[in-house]
């Protein structure tokens, strides 16, 4: 017997067995399995030396030290945690709102790849369909945090057009640059990919347009501004709990009856994937820095969210054109960084996993409840993005779908949802809502009273 349990202590790595209470065994690679969302991140870390760390004397203070050189240098943005406590400083010396709200957006980029990888450090001691839900909750937590506080600070304006620019983002600035990055660089091979998980996504994407179309034709159709108010307010309420319907079936079909369909392929010579085989953090440790992390991210937001009018001003750009292009661009830096580096190893599921279940998650899940959440503070939030917002939204996942029908890629799909991203973002450089408050002046379409015309 005493062998025979000397056999099986050595065959239990150290690595089995990192939960601090050691009542939750580690799972296998075969068994947890990768979403897309991790791979993506991964491909932005890097291994910490703990030499040092592991000189400590005090267990307790090892283990400490060594999780936080995990979260804090594990990663190739880890310079740009120095904006976080910068954007402290500069909010509490009263620097200028436009510095915090910059060194804000900066600080929200490494933190949106730490949450990503703490989920999966969380997963491999829960399994693929736990760490699937974590990663599904916090995929875009950055965005839901944003749309939270800038409800609690009745900026629904914002709420829209940052979860607007996030899913015009994904859609064409991210799958554009990857599919142009990715077929100059494989120009001599054709590249391919499984069309069964882009068609989901994409037929997700339609119905959510769909949610957002109905409540905006309520202005054409509607007899009386109050009925339309009312009409288009309850509709949206009902869009949004079918969207979270749809979201939950989605979320079945992809952690258990589908699953096969959105893990990512690994390859036995990529070298991130050996890299992550096994967790550097126990499940408490993981757990413990993903609420911290979160709770960054909300201060982070809630400087951005009170600071955007103020940047708008000082910048002389629009409170839309903040919120529809600078937003998601910086705030998802990393997710889309790993998009287009996988997209260069000619690993295109990875690439579109990460720019259509991002924008899915954000259409699906993020939009309605956010609507949800407005409905139960008192706020008035609908589904109509006004006509120039729904009508670029659609055309972009129209043009989307398209450029996926063939379940083949080449550089020049990527240039055309570059240059339609691009006029889209010329679209609301000049473009001025009537929330953003500026003055007539040089940049922006304005009105005339004297004339009543728009001019520039």
């Amino acid at each position: 017997m005493s062998v025979e349990k000397q056999a099986k202590g050595k065959a239990a790595s150290p690595e089995e067995w990192l939960l601090e209470n050691g009542n939750i065994k580690l799972l296998s690679k075969e068994r947890r399995g990768r979403s897309v969302h991790n791979m993506s991140s991964s491909s932005l870390r890097k291994k910490s030396d703990r030499t040092l760390v592991s000189k400590v004397p005090v267990g307790f203070l090892r283990q400490f030290l060594g999780n936080l050189q995990e979260i804090l240098l594990g990663t190739k943005l880890a310079v740009l945690f120095l904006a976080i406590p910068f954007a402290i400083v500069a909010k509490y010396c009263n620097y200028g709102d436009a510095w915090v709200f910059a060194l804000s957006l900066l600080g929200l980029a490494p933190l949106a790849e730490r949450i990503s990888f703490l989920t999966e450090q969380i997963a491999f001691f829960t399994g693929p369909t736990v760490g699937g839900l974590l990663n599904a909750s916090c995929g875009n937590a950055t965005e839901l945090i944003i749309a939270i506080l800038a409800l609690i600070e009745h900026k629904v304006d914002v709420v829209k057009y940052s979860l607007l620019g996030s899913i015009l983002s994904n859609l064409l600035l991210v799958l554009g640059t990857s599919l142009l990055c990715g077929g100059i660089a494989n120009i001599a091979k054709e590249q391919k990919f499984d069309r069964k998980q882009a068609d989901v996504n994409s037929l997700l994407l339609m119905l959510g347009l769909l949610c957002h179309l109905l409540p905006l034709m309520f202005n054409f159709v509607a007899k009386s501004p109050d009925f339309t108010t009312a009409g288009k307010l309850q509709l949206s309420r009902a869009s949004c709990v079918v969207m979270l319907i749809a979201y939950g079936a989605y979320l079945v079909f992809q952690l258990w009856t589908h699953r096969d369909l959105f893990e990512a392929h690994e390859d036995e010579d990529d070298d991130v994937v050996a890299d992550d085989e096994t967790p550097v953090i126990g499940f408490w440790s993981g757990f413990a820095w993903l609420v911290i992390m979160t709770g960054v991210v909300a201060l982070l937001s809630e400087y951005v969210v009170a600071t955007i009018e103020a940047a708008s001003d000082s910048w002389g750009l629009s409170v839309s054109f903040i919120s529809v292009i600078l937003l998601p661009i910086v705030g998802n830096a990393a997710e889309h960084a790993g998009a287009i580096i996988f997209a260069f190893k000619n690993k295109l599921d990875i690439t579109l996993g990460v720019a259509l279940g991002s924008a899915t998650q954000i259409a699906m899940f993020v939009v309605p409840m956010s609507v949800i959440v407005a409905w139960i503070m008192g706020i008035n939030m609908d589904l109509d993005f006004n006509l120039l917002e729904t009508g670029s939204l659609a055309i972009s996942i129209i043009l989307t779908a398209i450029t996926l029908q063939d379940g083949t890629s080449h550089y020049m799909k990527g240039v055309v949802l570059l240059l339609s991203y691009a006029i889209i973002s010329a679209c609301f450089f000049v473009y001025r809502s009537p929330t953003d408050g500026i003055e007539s002046g040089n940049m922006g379409l304005v009105t005339s009273p004297e004339q009543g015309i728009m001019r520039l």
